[in-house]
């Protein structure tokens, strides 16, 4: 038999080993939080089938899901850390974030959707021409795509942005204040678009084509860029494949979609997602030439706080077998 004194000495150890056991870190998950808006349509079909979960489970990331009204405060965000990625975003929206100095990366892209945006007025509008905007009120959220693309087909008109009265309203906003007859005009994109053609009686001055390509960038911050890639793999790929479903199977996709965005009619939905291409690619740099564009139309206007060189991103790349 052991002495008194030796038990009590190995059971102080066991309890000491014990607990500096117990002190040591669990391996705990990941948890990988994602930033998302209503027209984000692959990011949403993601979420609600839980595909990324699943195509994540390997590797021990819980996913959060955070919900933004628009793009800008979306990457604003992702810039201050308060989420690790970023659903698509229109191509504007990176420029103004640029701007405000946000080391971000691009992850993909999607292929440009110019149909995916338009410049709508009421049906009984005496509005009826680009030019006929001097002066008018037009709702348009700032820094979306749809903002540029005012900016172009004003441009295209003869007019300068300081020739209307803008209203920064965020789409919901912007769509109760056409729908009340606040402002003259609405810029808006897919599938509030679609949403308001259906249930209103409007008209179309312009859409993107010939003015804007409307190309929508996933993004990260440049820190988990470089600490998970494998992490932005997994992403890239079950998008490229719900991108591909989706565009297989347009009424199905529509079913899952209308009770995400409100419980709109299928037909509404199928509508919007005909105008978007959601063909997700690499981000190539020699292809950020319309970001230049937009850097530099939203500067001239003052809507920058300094000029934009759209080159100088940083730019995380797939695979090969996944690029184009």
């Amino acid at each position: 038999m052991f002495p008194h004194s030796f038990t009590r000495r190995a059971l102080l150890g066991l309890g000491l080993s014990l607990g500096l056991l117990a002190a040591l870190p669990v391996q705990a998950e990941t948890q990988l939080r994602i930033g998302y808006q209503k027209s984000s349509t692959l990011i949403s079909l993601l979420k609600s089938q839980g595909t990324l979960e699943q195509a994540l489970a390997g590797q021990d990331i819980r996913i959060s899901w955070h919900e933004f009204a628009s793009g800008q405060p979306l990457l604003e965000a992702l810039n201050v850390g308060n989420i690790d990625l970023s659903a698509d975003v229109a191509d504007t929206v990176p420029v103004f974030a640029q701007a405000a100095g946000a080391q971000l990366t691009y992850f993909a892209q999607e292929a440009p959707s110019p149909a995916a945006q338009a410049i709508i007025v009421r049906n009984d509008s005496p509005l009826h021409s680009l030019s006929e905007l001097k002066g008018k009120k037009v709702a348009v959220t700032k820094a979306a795509g749809s903002h540029y693309l005012l900016l172009a087909a004003l441009a295209k008109a003869g007019l300068q942005f300081s020739d209307i009265q803008p209203a920064y309203l965020t789409p919901a906003d912007g769509r109760a204040a056409f729908e009340n007859g606040k402002v003259d005009a609405w810029v808006t994109w897919e599938p509030f678009l679609s949403s308001a053609q259906r249930q209103l009686p409007t008209r179309t001055l312009a859409d993107g084509q010939q003015l804007a390509s409307y190309q929508r960038y996933y993004l990260t911050s440049n820190a988990f860029a470089k600490a998970r890639p494998q992490v932005l793999q997994v992403v890239f790929n079950e998008l490229v494949k719900t991108g591909d479903w989706l565009r297989a199977n347009p009424a199905a996709a529509a079913k899952v979609l209308g009770p995400l965005w409100g419980n709109l009619d299928p037909a509404i939905v199928e509508q919007a997602n005909q105008r978007r291409s959601y063909q997700v690619r690499a981000v190539q740099a020699a292809n950020l030439g319309e970001q230049q564009k937009i850097a530099d139309a939203f500067f001239a206007e003052g809507l920058l706080p300094k000029a934009v060189d759209a080159s100088q991103v940083a730019i995380w790349q797939p695979e090969a077998k996944h690029g184009q």
